[in-house]
């Protein structure tokens, strides 16, 4: 029995603080056929709004470190100025949208990230065999694009902060068990880039051989590191499909052609 055909896009990047962008990227997806979530970040947003608090952000290799004001802000942020945002343009472009967060249905239980080297705080890792596929597919089967903020929780009252590419590599895996899953990273550079100060260094393709080999020449580094080992757990766990492109590539996705990116294999 064919699988339906689900699309799963990650936006995030410079594309989420540009109003302009963010809704040229938005009309575009409404437009995409068939069943499709969006999985949303919005770090800048928050680390705007933090400094504006008095909060002085605090990065490693990355990932936020969430103490309990931090918390307060991203779940400010993401679960509501952001995701609401979206689910209101998306209304507006004919697209039946609802925003959640991972505590919204219990659709992402997570647990508090154990301190080791680094305490990150408020940050959970998702319990990736307790993910409730079964209320998403019913959205999915009703007609609804779900929204996903960057939040989870721990069934002990708490959220989570919960990296958005971890979130979508995660659904993917869960959902790829009764649909055909394509998982896309969209956001303002062309794909994976071997300069990330030049849009024509663009690699076309990565193994996970040669992932391993670009990160240990220092090719692919920082924050770009998380998003990868998301993608290539994705593939090596049964999705599809996984590619990093432009935002403004997701047309292609309309189209049902291939869009001008990165694309990754096991």
């Amino acid at each position: 029995m064919d699988k339906s055909k689900l699309y799963i896009l990650k936006i995030g990047g410079n594309v989420i603080d540009d109003p302009k962008q963010l809704e040229s990227f938005l009309s575009s997806f409404a437009k995409i056929e068939g069943a499709k979530i969006l999985v949303h970040g919005g770090g800048k947003i928050a680390s705007s709004i933090s400094k504006e608090l008095g909060i002085v952000p605090n990065m490693v290799d990355g990932r936020r470190i969430t103490d309990a004001e931090t918390l307060k802000v991203v779940t400010m942020v993401y679960g509501g100025l952001v995701n609401k945002n979206i689910v209101a343009l998306l209304q507006s472009y004919g697209c039946n949208a609802i925003g959640l967060t991972g505590a919204d249905a219990n659709i992402l239980p997570a647990q508090k990230r154990p301190v080791k080297e680094i305490d990150y705080g408020f940050v959970g890792d998702i319990d990736e065999d307790k993910v409730n596929d079964k209320i998403l597919s019913s959205f999915l089967e009703n007609g609804l694009c779900t929204v996903i903020a960057p939040l989870t929780h721990d069934n002990h009252g708490s959220l989570l902060n919960t990296n958005a590419d971890t979130i979508a590599s995660v659904l993917a895996v869960s959902l790829s068990a009764n649909y055909d899953v394509s998982l896309t990273y969209c956001f303002e550079k062309s794909g994976v880039l071997r300069d990330v100060n030049d849009e024509k260094s663009l690699i076309n393709s990565i193994s996970s051989i040669e992932y391993e080999d670009l990160k240990k020449e220092g090719i692919i580094n920082q924050g770009m590191i998380p998003k990868l080992d998301n993608a290539f757990d994705a593939l090596q766990k049964g999705v599809q499909s996984v590619q990093i492109i432009h935002a403004d590539e997701i047309a292609c996705l309309i189209n049902q052609t291939k869009p001008k990116g990165t694309e990754l294999y096991a």
